[in-house]
């Protein structure tokens, strides 16, 4: 068999900065578990952008489609207003996952009792949560044309966006959504605005069909975008897995996050639908951006990072146990009081290499 490899892109902001920490964790992979693999690194970003006049270099894309994953740091900031808004659409993240038919965006979180009094929810609130959401992210909102900006004759300006879903882009998300709810606990919770979009009646119609046709042992309910909201604050335990369009996915995982205090704590991962030997397409990033205002400051959390990376070794690598280690690595940092500023709370500060410090040594611990 051949190596599997993995594409690095940095990008801007903290992106390099956990990354980094990200890499060691890779780097004793190798050491510690045999985990062989082939890994190249892609500058991508703004400071691409100085020198070529776009947001990567010559090579990306196809390296991106050839790798088994894609590890990604973050991208954007203040200089990205210099940047004209075709460049940045053509090197957006968006585009990446468009061009690697990533679908399926899974966006893990989970209670971690550890940092209780750094979460803005109760212990007995958090406790015991552990939620997937998983977000289709590659049509919607975000994609629909037609889109833009324009005069009215009354000089006016009017800003219009195209919410557009096909039964075959609801039928793929679901169907991923579905096998893992099958892995888990068997319940799938499916969340729209039916009540209001015909785009949402249409997404819970072929939901229930598709999940009543084809997945009868998997427990399948509904519930509106606002009462979703309001669930995920009041009593998140209630959920396993969810399943939602773009934007109501990309919303309902930031406040999800709040659960584990911060959004460096935040994972995510992309997928691709598999090809005919089982292989998917697949981007992993931490979800915090690019954090311009702590850039170069060493105070960034590269938990998220780090745990994107398991994500990776659990749904790209077929590695399991080494996933389950570097989350259990994390937990045990975590409780021992061993934190950045985002989670601090009542402890004191860590840097963003001294978090990974901490994290290796775990690793090692553990790892008898």
């Amino acid at each position: 068999m051949s190596r599997p490899k993995l594409v690095i892109l940095p990008g801007d902001g903290v992106g390099p900065e956990v990354i980094a920490e990200t890499v060691r964790v890779l780097r004793w992979l190798e050491t510690a578990r045999g985990f062989d693999c082939e890994a190249i690194e892609h500058p991508y970003g703004f400071y691409v952008f100085k020198e070529l006049g776009t947001l990567y270099s010559p090579g990306v894309i196809e390296d991106a489609r050839a790798a088994d994953a894609v590890l990604f740091g973050a991208m954007g900031g203040p200089d990205y207003d210099d940047i004209p808004p075709a460049v940045r659409r053509q090197g957006s993240v968006l585009r990446l996952r468009r061009e690697l038919k990533l679908f399926a965006n899974l966006r893990p979180s989970r209670g971690i009792v550890e940092i209780a009094d750094a979460v803005p929810f109760k212990r007995e609130v958090i406790d015991g949560v552990d939620n997937l959401i998983v977000r289709e992210a590659n049509a919607g909102i975000y994609f629909g044309e037609p889109r833009g900006i324009e005069t009215l004759p009354n000089g006016f300006e009017r800003g219009f966006n195209t919410l557009v879903y096909e039964t075959d882009q609801i039928e793929r998300v679901a169907r991923a959504a579905f096998e893992i709810a099958r892995t888990r606990t068997g319940r799938l919770c499916s969340v729209d605005k039916s009540n209001v979009l015909e785009v949402g009646q249409l997404w819970r119609k072929v939901v229930d069909r598709f999940g009543r046709e084809e997945f009868p042992d998997v427990e399948l309910s509904h519930m509106l975008v606002d009462n979703c909201a309001m669930q995920l604050a009041r009593n998140p335990r209630q959920f396993d897995v969810l399943v939602t369009t773009n934007m109501f996915g990309d919303i309902l995982s930031d406040a999800a996050a709040a659960i584990m205090g911060s959004l460096g704590m935040a994972p995510s991962a992309a997928l691709s639908a598999p090809d005919e030997n089982g292989r998917r397409n697949a981007l992993y990033e931490p979800v915090h951006g690019s954090a311009p205002d702590i850039e170069g400051q060493g105070i960034a959390n590269p938990v998220a990072a780090v745990w994107s990376l398991a994500l990776a070794m659990r749904y790209s690598f077929d590695r399991p146990d080494d996933a389950g280690l570097i989350e259990q690595a994390m937990w045990n940092t975590l409780g021992k009081g061993i934190r950045t500023a985002d989670i601090a709370g009542d402890f004191e500060p860590v840097s963003t290499s001294a978090m990974g410090d901490a994290i290796l040594a775990e690793l090692d611990t553990l790892n008898v």
